[in-house]
């Protein structure tokens, strides 16, 4: 619960801050960067997260790691959340603010899990449907999960559509089982 607030509180200040100054799409292709190099960098973790180094030794890093790759903004926003000592919440932080600017361009994230790797073509004829569905842009995430044999699975926000073979089975088993009880 504090995690997700903090989050949204973090992302909404830097949300307004984007808007009046540099743009959402600069502002979200320099916090995607710094959260992979986040992700990807296990000794940058352990400086930022470690409770001994201090503030300003870890802004220090932040400053050479940093400073020439992305924006001013986004610079003082790695310093703020060193000094308030938010340091694991950066990621939380970069994904609220996604959200909050994918909202702002009426785009909705969906999950698309299929048996097999879908072709091109279907996955640009599926997701013209699903934005027919949604009454928004969809940007779909594709993966493959063999156990359901055929069909597929489509999240959308809190919304699940599930159209695979396994699902169609277990629902035939369950009316089978009842009519047989």
């Amino acid at each position: 619960m504090l995690r997700g607030a903090v989050a949204r509180r973090y992302a909404q200040a830097l949300y307004e801050i984007a808007t009046k100054t540099q743009g959402l799409d600069a502002l979200e292709e320099e916090l995607k960067a710094v959260k992979a190099v986040m992700e990807s960098e296990e000794g940058l973790r352990k400086i930022l997260f470690h409770p001994q180094i201090t503030a300003s030794e870890k802004q220090k890093v932040i400053k050479n790691l940093f400073e020439n790759r992305v924006s001013e903004t986004t610079v003082n926003f790695l310093y703020l959340i060193v000094d308030r000592h938010r340091e694991a919440y950066i990621s939380d932080i970069v994904e609220e603010f996604i959200n909050q600017a994918n909202e702002a361009r009426n785009i909705v994230d969906a999950e698309v899990i299929s048996a097999t790797e879908l072709p091109a073509g279907q996955k640009e004829s599926l997701a013209q449907v699903l934005n027919r569905l949604a009454g928004k842009e969809v940007s779909p995430k594709y993966s493959v999960d063999a156990s359901l044999i055929g069909g597929l699975v489509v999240r959308i926000g809190d919304k699940v559509i599930d159209g695979s073979v396994k699902h169609k089975l277990e629902s035939l088993k369950q009316r089978l089982m009842s009519k047989t009880s």
